[in-house]
């Protein structure tokens, strides 16, 4: 066993998981001050649900080895609650519970992700329960279409995931996806725009209404993701070699480049770059880079970043043009930059891209696989959250929305300035 390979999946696992406590300050600044609590609990609400679910069933399904090669939905019946892999077989690179703890950390920050679609207006039991179910029937089973692999002895591929390994036995090469790309942000994003569909606007949505009530916040949030997000890119690699060091590089390339790119979009349109635009220009640059970290040289990564900074600066306005009340910016962020950062590769992918291959093939791959996530993902998502809301209701009452739902929910508040007498 490789004990520097171990330890380097294990410290990218614990970076990954305080990417969702980052998550928790990014969104919580954003939100009005007596929402705050409740919008920083549905990230840590999906921490402790989807922690539990992944150990009992969740790695099963998205990993259920040679049997998960095919679309349909399986489960390896060997792995639920994982006493199977607490052993180390002879010859592991590392212990299997090592790459177990890591995916757990990518299967709750992407549903933690979903929440900022949903800010100001929803229950927070109704938002678990959606929690749960989008996990088990939703990212589990996406997962296993893009993370799912094993080696055989010689070193190759024994079975993986339809959408990269499946898709190469038809077109010659697979779906690139370094870490996540269609698996966590095209699936978070399109999970978030169903939802905005079904719970529906918020009281009195309009441009400019709603403020963030702590820019500071905001900016720490954006730090601790960027800070977690080298482990869950370069951490992906499950070894301490050149891939990662690429992919490291990349993540500090990209999300620089959209961050200036924000800034920029911001100062042309507005007049004023703002503190909340450069954190989110820098968290669109770590969207699109996560899928192409591995195989773009650093040069393309920050032209991916530039790309990624002004084309979602301008898509946080789809919103207001197209009616659908995405509170924190989800779909403009993460389905539009994980959508870029996907199909980018079918251009400048190393090897494979059209300007080194001279074809479109990986183009293609890569929007198979970019359609296949959205459209499973927002079908499911719409039709679980509709369920949700004609049973036990999923959105707030609009007088406790008005009046903040921090002390309906929760019966806590976020700020309090003065003792009670």
């Amino acid at each position: 066993m490789d004990q520097g390979n171990t330890a380097f999946i294990l410290i990218a696992a614990a970076l990954v998981l305080l990417m969702t406590p980052g998550l928790a300050f990014f969104y919580g600044g954003l939100v009005k001050a007596k929402s705050v609590i409740s919008m920083m609990m549905m990230s840590f609400g999906a921490l402790g649900l989807i922690g539990v679910l992944w150990v009992l069933y969740g790695y099963a399904i998205a990993f259920p080895g040679a049997e998960g090669t095919v679309f349909a939905w399986s489960i390896d019946m060997n792995a639920v609650g994982l006493n199977s892999l607490i052993e180390v077989p002879e010859g592991a690179a590392y212990p299997p519970l090592a790459f177990v703890a890591f995916q757990a950390t990518f299967a709750i920050i992407t549903v933690a992700l979903v929440s900022g679609a949903i800010a100001d207006r929803a229950k927070f039991g109704a938002w678990m329960v959606f929690a749960g179910v989008w996990a088990t029937v939703v990212y589990f089973p996406v997962a296993s279409w893009v993370f799912n692999f094993g080696l055989a002895e010689d070193g190759s591929f024994a079975y993986g995931g339809w959408l990269t390994h499946g898709l190469q036995d038809i077109f010659g090469v697979g779906t690139i996806d370094f870490a996540g790309g269609t698996a966590v942000h095209i699936n978070a994003g399109a999970a978030a725009l169903a939802l905005a569909l079904v719970l529906g606007k918020r009281v009195g949505f309009a441009k400019g209404v709603s403020v963030p009530h702590n820019p500071p916040f905001v900016l720490l949030g954006a730090g601790l993701l960027w800070f977690g997000w080298f482990g869950f890119n370069a951490g992906s690699e499950l070894a301490a070699d050149g891939t990662a060091a690429l992919a490291f590089v990349n993540t500090i390339a990209a999300p620089a480049a959209a961050l200036l790119a924000w800034l920029l979009v911001e100062k042309i349109k507005d007049g004023k770059p703002t503190s909340v635009g450069a954190a989110s220009g820098a968290v669109a640059g770590l969207v699109a880079i996560t899928p192409a970290c591995g195989s773009l040289t650093p040069g393309w990564a920050v032209v991916l970043g530039l790309v990624a900074g002004a084309v979602c600066a301008l898509a946080i306005d789809l919103k207001f043009k197209l009616g659908f009340d995405d509170s924190l910016d989800v779909v403009g962020i993460h389905l539009v930059g994980g959508l870029i950062g996907t199909l980018y590769l079918g251009f400048f992918a190393n090897g494979t891209g059209l300007v080194y291959s001279g074809n479109l093939t990986q183009l293609l791959v890569q929007a198979i696989a970019a359609l296949s996530v959205l459209v499973y993902s927002f079908v499911l998502a719409f039709v679980i959250g509709l369920i949700i809301e004609k049973t036990m209701g999923f959105r707030v009452k609009n007088e406790d929305e008005i009046a903040g739902i921090d002390t309906v929910i929760h019966g806590e508040e976020g700020y309090i300035l003065t003792d009670a007498k």
